[in-house]
């Protein structure tokens, strides 16, 4: 009786200890999407429902209770179950250089114009089952190759460095090198890097499909001049700039 007792209070106590905490996030992020990116929304609706819904909520909520019944999929859950047809790569100007690029906050041009797939439109980004995870295609050799045009080391970078789309996939980015160029969580002079560009990339997305700014526009602003666009989208400069 008394092994018994022991083994059900050892039971229990594996039961409330809470999981693994996972990587630090970056600052002011609410919430880490099932796809390893981080949201910056300020409320819980649609909250990464591109990026696979949310694994965790970063500003104290408490995970949603989960019902023993089977539940239907939401929005953010479900699959495309016809493959999008991604068209052709088209660059948003020509691309001059391959090698000697330099980095800094913004993509270097003549290297990394930006670039956008043909079959993605307003239609297909914007519909309920679009998400980005099937379309996420940039295999390391190819992360490697842009790292070396930027003079860098082919290497993991870890949460220091990521290899960013410039037009990104929620506007219908390209995964060609063309629209990739590495960008760090924070620059040497402070300047904003990939946690505020992703808040940024969040805003288009939802004002595309609002209609509050076409496709071919947000494309173009976001790969021009994307701290530009932050201000005019958001009200504010993004912080660091």
């Amino acid at each position: 009786m008394k092994q018994a007792l022991v083994l059900v209070l050892v039971a229990l106590a594996v039961v409330v200890v809470p999981g693994a905490a996972s990587g630090s996030a970056p600052p002011g992020a609410t919430a880490r999407c099932s796809d390893g990116t981080y949201s910056y929304s300020q409320h819980h609706s649609a909250t990464c429902s591109h990026h696979g819904g949310v694994a965790v909520w970063l500003d104290g909520s408490a995970a949603p209770m989960r019902s023993s019944a089977p539940a239907t999929p939401s929005r953010s859950a479900r699959t495309t179950t016809t493959p999008i047809n991604l068209g052709t790569t088209v660059l948003l100007q020509a691309r001059t250089k391959t090698s000697g690029c330099k980095l800094a906050p913004t993509p270097d041009r003549r290297c990394s114009p930006g670039a956008y797939y043909s079959g993605l439109n307003k239609s297909v980004i914007c519909s309920a089952s679009f998400r980005t995870g099937p379309i996420r295609n940039v295999p390391d050799s190819e992360k490697h190759q842009v790292e070396i045009e930027y003079g860098l080391a082919a290497k993991a970078y870890g949460s220091t460095l990521e290899i960013d789309h410039i037009v990104s996939l929620e506007l219908g980015g390209s995964n060609d090198p063309a629209n990739l160029f590495p960008e760090e969580a924070r620059f040497t002079g402070h300047q904003p890097g990939f946690h505020v560009k992703d808040k940024l990339e969040n805003a288009v997305h939802n004002a595309l499909c609002a209609g509050k700014i076409s496709l071919r526009s947000a494309q173009q602003q976001i790969a021009n001049n994307w701290e530009m666009l932050y201000k005019n989208m958001l009200g504010v400069p993004p912080p660091g700039s």
